[in-house]
Protein backbone atom coordinates (compact mmCIF):
# COMPACT_ATOMS: atom_id res chain seq x y z
CA UNK A 1 0.00 0.00 0.00
CA UNK A 2 0.99 3.37 -0.70
CA UNK A 3 0.98 6.10 2.06
CA UNK A 4 1.11 10.50 1.60
CA UNK A 5 2.27 12.08 4.05
CA UNK A 6 0.34 15.60 3.25
CA UNK A 7 0.91 17.32 6.71
CA UNK A 8 3.48 16.61 9.31
CA UNK A 9 3.32 19.40 11.93
CA UNK A 10 0.80 20.25 14.32
CA UNK A 11 -0.78 23.49 15.78
CA UNK A 12 0.22 25.61 12.74
CA UNK A 13 1.91 25.08 9.73
CA UNK A 14 4.83 26.86 8.98
CA UNK A 15 7.10 27.29 5.57
CA UNK A 16 7.82 23.52 5.84
CA UNK A 17 5.06 21.75 6.95
CA UNK A 18 1.63 21.86 7.08
CA UNK A 19 -0.94 20.31 9.83
CA UNK A 20 -2.05 16.64 9.94
CA UNK A 21 -3.05 14.87 7.01
CA UNK A 22 -2.19 11.15 5.44
CA UNK A 23 -3.72 10.01 2.80
CA UNK A 24 -4.00 6.60 1.08
CA UNK A 25 -5.11 6.82 -2.55
CA UNK A 26 -5.77 3.76 -3.64
CA UNK A 27 -7.66 2.56 -0.82
CA UNK A 28 -9.68 6.10 -0.48
CA UNK A 29 -8.49 6.40 2.94
CA UNK A 30 -7.75 9.80 5.23
CA UNK A 31 -6.54 10.53 8.53
CA UNK A 32 -6.76 13.82 9.82
CA UNK A 33 -7.85 16.70 7.98
CA UNK A 34 -5.31 19.45 8.85
CA UNK A 35 -4.10 21.87 6.32
CA UNK A 36 -2.51 19.71 4.19
CA UNK A 37 -5.96 18.82 3.26
CA UNK A 38 -5.79 20.62 0.00
CA UNK A 39 -3.32 18.75 -1.46
CA UNK A 40 -5.29 15.51 -1.63
CA UNK A 41 -6.61 16.18 -5.37
CA UNK A 42 -3.15 15.65 -6.62
CA UNK A 43 -3.00 11.93 -5.45
CA UNK A 44 -7.03 10.60 -5.09
CA UNK A 45 -7.39 7.46 -7.05
CA UNK A 46 -10.94 6.76 -5.90
CA UNK A 47 -13.97 8.09 -6.37
CA UNK A 48 -14.97 7.84 -2.90
CA UNK A 49 -13.26 9.25 0.39
CA UNK A 50 -13.45 8.26 3.97
CA UNK A 51 -11.67 10.62 6.93
CA UNK A 52 -11.20 9.27 10.21
CA UNK A 53 -10.56 11.94 12.59
CA UNK A 54 -8.71 11.70 15.76
CA UNK A 55 -10.17 14.54 17.55
CA UNK A 56 -11.92 17.83 16.73
CA UNK A 57 -8.66 20.15 17.62
CA UNK A 58 -8.72 22.67 14.61
CA UNK A 59 -5.10 21.48 13.40
CA UNK A 60 -6.83 18.40 12.74
CA UNK A 61 -10.17 19.57 11.33
CA UNK A 62 -9.54 22.82 9.42
CA UNK A 63 -8.62 21.22 6.09
CA UNK A 64 -12.33 19.76 6.17
CA UNK A 65 -13.23 23.53 4.97
CA UNK A 66 -11.24 23.05 1.79
CA UNK A 67 -13.09 19.87 0.67
CA UNK A 68 -14.63 22.00 -2.34
CA UNK A 69 -11.78 22.91 -4.38
CA UNK A 70 -11.07 19.08 -3.89
CA UNK A 71 -14.09 18.08 -5.48
CA UNK A 72 -13.85 20.24 -8.11
CA UNK A 73 -10.15 19.09 -8.86
CA UNK A 74 -11.09 15.75 -8.34
CA UNK A 75 -14.93 14.95 -8.18
CA UNK A 76 -15.97 12.41 -5.66
CA UNK A 77 -19.17 10.30 -5.01
CA UNK A 78 -19.11 9.97 -1.55
CA UNK A 79 -17.38 11.64 1.28
CA UNK A 80 -17.93 10.06 4.90
CA UNK A 81 -16.13 12.35 8.06
CA UNK A 82 -15.66 9.30 10.98
CA UNK A 83 -14.77 10.40 14.23
CA UNK A 84 -16.20 10.21 18.30
CA UNK A 85 -20.01 11.86 18.18
CA UNK A 86 -18.81 14.36 20.36
CA UNK A 87 -16.42 15.30 18.39
CA UNK A 88 -18.12 15.44 14.56
CA UNK A 89 -20.77 17.59 16.51
CA UNK A 90 -17.94 19.84 17.71
CA UNK A 91 -16.72 20.31 14.33
CA UNK A 92 -20.60 20.64 12.65
CA UNK A 93 -21.76 23.31 15.37
CA UNK A 94 -18.37 25.36 15.80
CA UNK A 95 -16.22 25.09 12.88
CA UNK A 96 -19.07 24.85 10.53
CA UNK A 97 -21.57 27.35 12.29
CA UNK A 98 -23.40 29.83 9.53
CA UNK A 99 -21.20 33.27 10.34
CA UNK A 100 -17.64 31.17 10.11
CA UNK A 101 -18.94 28.72 6.96
CA UNK A 102 -22.54 29.03 5.70
CA UNK A 103 -22.29 26.40 3.00
CA UNK A 104 -23.06 22.33 3.93
CA UNK A 105 -20.24 20.52 2.89
CA UNK A 106 -20.17 17.78 0.23
CA UNK A 107 -20.06 15.29 3.17
CA UNK A 108 -22.10 12.96 5.74
CA UNK A 109 -21.01 12.60 9.38
CA UNK A 110 -20.90 9.13 10.75
CA UNK A 111 -19.85 8.45 14.83
CA UNK A 112 -17.66 5.43 14.95
CA UNK A 113 -19.20 2.57 16.34
CA UNK A 114 -17.66 -0.64 15.59
CA UNK A 115 -14.61 -0.99 13.26
CA UNK A 116 -15.15 0.39 9.98
CA UNK A 117 -15.33 -2.32 6.82
CA UNK A 118 -13.57 -0.32 3.71
CA UNK A 119 -15.41 -0.02 0.17
CA UNK A 120 -11.58 -1.20 -1.63
CA UNK A 121 -11.45 -3.63 1.14
CA UNK A 122 -9.97 -3.81 4.17
CA UNK A 123 -10.66 -2.66 8.14
CA UNK A 124 -9.99 0.46 9.96
CA UNK A 125 -9.85 -0.15 13.72
CA UNK A 126 -9.69 2.59 16.35
CA UNK A 127 -8.57 2.46 19.97
CA UNK A 128 -8.73 5.81 23.09
CA UNK A 129 -6.14 8.19 23.62
CA UNK A 130 -4.69 10.40 26.68
CA UNK A 131 -4.84 13.61 25.59
CA UNK A 132 -6.71 16.85 26.62
CA UNK A 133 -10.51 17.08 25.12
CA UNK A 134 -9.77 13.19 24.13
CA UNK A 135 -8.33 11.60 20.91
CA UNK A 136 -8.23 8.48 19.07
CA UNK A 137 -5.54 6.09 17.35
CA UNK A 138 -5.96 4.07 14.60
CA UNK A 139 -5.72 0.66 12.85
CA UNK A 140 -5.54 -0.62 9.34
CA UNK A 141 -5.55 -3.63 7.79
CA UNK A 142 -6.02 -4.51 4.46
CA UNK A 143 -4.27 -7.34 2.08
CA UNK A 144 -1.84 -8.57 4.79
CA UNK A 145 -0.20 -4.76 5.01
CA UNK A 146 -1.29 -3.08 8.36
CA UNK A 147 -0.89 0.53 9.49
CA UNK A 148 -1.31 2.09 12.77
CA UNK A 149 -1.67 6.46 12.85
CA UNK A 150 -1.16 7.77 16.95
CA UNK A 151 -1.20 11.02 17.57
CA UNK A 152 -1.95 14.25 20.23
CA UNK A 153 -1.04 11.72 23.01
CA UNK A 154 1.63 10.72 25.34
CA UNK A 155 4.07 7.73 24.72
CA UNK A 156 5.51 5.38 27.04
CA UNK A 157 6.16 1.73 26.56
CA UNK A 158 3.39 1.03 28.99
CA UNK A 159 0.57 2.40 27.12
CA UNK A 160 -2.65 0.46 26.82
CA UNK A 161 -2.61 1.71 23.01
CA UNK A 162 0.59 -0.48 22.45
CA UNK A 163 -1.73 -3.65 22.46
CA UNK A 164 -3.77 -2.44 19.35
CA UNK A 165 -0.91 -1.68 16.79
CA UNK A 166 1.27 -4.66 18.00
CA UNK A 167 3.33 -5.45 15.27
CA UNK A 168 1.41 -3.37 12.38
CA UNK A 169 4.00 -2.83 9.63
CA UNK A 170 3.87 0.81 9.70
CA UNK A 171 3.41 3.47 12.50
CA UNK A 172 2.98 7.19 12.06
CA UNK A 173 3.48 8.71 15.89
CA UNK A 174 3.27 11.48 16.93
CA UNK A 175 6.77 13.67 18.50
CA UNK A 176 6.23 16.80 19.11
CA UNK A 177 8.89 17.35 21.54
CA UNK A 178 13.31 16.17 21.37
CA UNK A 179 13.58 14.58 24.68
CA UNK A 180 14.90 17.93 26.37
CA UNK A 181 11.25 18.94 26.33
CA UNK A 182 9.80 15.87 27.74
CA UNK A 183 8.28 17.50 30.70
CA UNK A 184 6.51 19.84 28.35
CA UNK A 185 5.26 17.01 26.61
CA UNK A 186 3.82 15.57 29.13
CA UNK A 187 2.37 18.46 30.87
CA UNK A 188 0.83 19.12 26.80
CA UNK A 189 -0.88 15.72 26.06
CA UNK A 190 2.27 15.46 23.31
CA UNK A 191 4.99 13.10 23.49
CA UNK A 192 8.98 12.96 22.98
CA UNK A 193 11.86 11.21 21.29
CA UNK A 194 12.85 8.39 23.08
CA UNK A 195 9.41 7.49 24.58
CA UNK A 196 7.88 6.93 21.15
CA UNK A 197 11.00 5.04 20.09
CA UNK A 198 10.26 2.99 23.03
CA UNK A 199 6.92 2.08 22.37
CA UNK A 200 7.59 1.52 18.70
CA UNK A 201 10.03 -1.18 20.16
CA UNK A 202 7.72 -2.83 22.56
CA UNK A 203 5.01 -2.80 20.39
CA UNK A 204 7.29 -4.95 17.80
CA UNK A 205 6.59 -2.79 14.78
CA UNK A 206 7.94 -2.86 11.83
CA UNK A 207 9.32 0.68 10.60
CA UNK A 208 8.59 3.85 12.70
CA UNK A 209 7.88 7.53 11.30
CA UNK A 210 7.74 10.31 13.25
CA UNK A 211 4.88 13.12 12.61
CA UNK A 212 3.38 15.76 14.25
CA UNK A 213 6.38 17.69 14.47
CA UNK A 214 6.71 21.30 16.57
CA UNK A 215 5.85 23.32 13.75
CA UNK A 216 8.69 26.01 15.61
CA UNK A 217 11.29 23.17 14.69
CA UNK A 218 11.97 23.76 11.65
CA UNK A 219 15.50 22.22 11.01
CA UNK A 220 16.34 19.17 9.19
CA UNK A 221 16.10 16.64 12.44
CA UNK A 222 14.41 18.58 15.04
CA UNK A 223 13.93 15.85 17.11
CA UNK A 224 17.31 14.00 17.96
CA UNK A 225 17.08 11.00 15.24
CA UNK A 226 19.85 9.62 16.46
CA UNK A 227 18.21 9.06 19.76
CA UNK A 228 15.71 7.43 18.27
CA UNK A 229 17.29 4.83 15.89
CA UNK A 230 19.72 3.81 18.88
CA UNK A 231 16.19 2.11 20.44
CA UNK A 232 14.52 1.68 17.41
CA UNK A 233 16.41 1.41 14.71
CA UNK A 234 13.71 1.49 11.59
CA UNK A 235 13.05 5.44 12.39
CA UNK A 236 12.32 8.29 10.09
CA UNK A 237 11.11 11.59 10.53
CA UNK A 238 7.69 12.27 8.25
CA UNK A 239 8.24 15.35 5.55
CA UNK A 240 5.47 16.74 3.57
CA UNK A 241 4.82 14.78 0.25
CA UNK A 242 6.63 11.90 1.14
CA UNK A 243 5.12 8.70 -0.47
CA UNK A 244 5.76 5.65 1.95
CA UNK A 245 5.18 2.04 0.62
CA UNK A 246 4.22 -0.72 3.25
Amino acid sequence: MRLVLLGTTGYHPNDRRHTACFLLPECGVMFDAGTGLYRAANYLATAELDIFLTHAHLDHVIGLSYLFDVTFAHPLSRIVVRGQSEKLSAVEEHLFAPMLFPIRLPCRFEPLAGPVTLAAGGRVSWFPLVHPGGSVGYRLDRSGHSLAYVTDTTASPDAPYLEQIRGVDLLLHECYFPDGQAERAGRTGHSHTTAVARAARQAGVGRLVLVHINPLATEDDPIGLDVARSIFPRTEIGEDLMELDF
